[in-house]
């Protein structure tokens, strides 16, 4: 068993990281420490670039594909535990508070916060796409990893087609929502399109 668990957690240089059964979720996960990682070096996080990974296997994946005698027999969720193992559970509370996958709009609504990491290894702003509508009321950008980092707002008409990707979610409501008010209250009559969108 030790000799067949270590040839599979060896497989994955040859295979590389994409053979492993990644969720969607696992993989925002990974992008969030990541990414926090570069935005808050004080919090020391584990690296869990590609190179980072496959160099550190012996310790976080071979214990994985213990009793294991086939590569696909890793299932998504003993995967994910294996990955997540690298980090305690006070620190992973702390990256939920810090990189939420959430946000509570003003709407009353939950919505996704899409996070990324560029070809470079460095972090791309994260991403919460949402209907301009559910934000009125809101004057500033979301921000995470303790108002360090603002949220790239992709504005969506009611029907969901984008209208304006922004950072600077004040000035949007200054300059550009006028415009965008005149052009959409003939196109979505039933929407509300209020004079003051604070």
């Amino acid at each position: 068993p030790d000799a067949a668990a270590q040839a599979l957690a060896d497989a994955v240089e040859t295979l590389g990281l994409d053979a492993l059964p990644w969720s969607e979720a696992l993989a925002q996960w990974r992008a969030r420490v990541r990414s926090l990682r570069a935005w808050m070096p004080e919090l020391v996080l584990p690296d869990l670039s590609d190179e980072a990974l496959l160099a550190t296997r012996e310790e976080w994946l071979r214990p994985a594909f213990a009793s294991k005698t086939r590569f696909d027999a890793l299932d998504a969720e003993t995967f994910a535990q294996a990955l997540k193992s690298q980090l305690d559970w006070n620190t992973q509370q702390r990256i939920d508070a810090l990189a939420p996958t959430r946000i509570i709009v003003p709407s009353g609504m939950e919505r996704r916060i899409e996070y990324a990491i560029a070809d470079d290894g460095t972090p791309a702003a994260p991403v919460l796409a949402v209907k301009l509508q559910e934000l009125f009321g809101l004057a500033d950008t979301p921000r995470v990893a303790d108002g360090r980092v603002p949220l790239t707002l992709h504005l969506l008409s009611p029907a969901g087609r984008p209208l304006q990707v922004t950072q600077d979610l004040r000035s949007f409501w200054e300059r550009t929502y006028p415009e965008v008010r005149k052009e959409m209250k003939g196109r979505y009559p039933k929407h509300p399109w209020p004079d003051d969108p604070w």
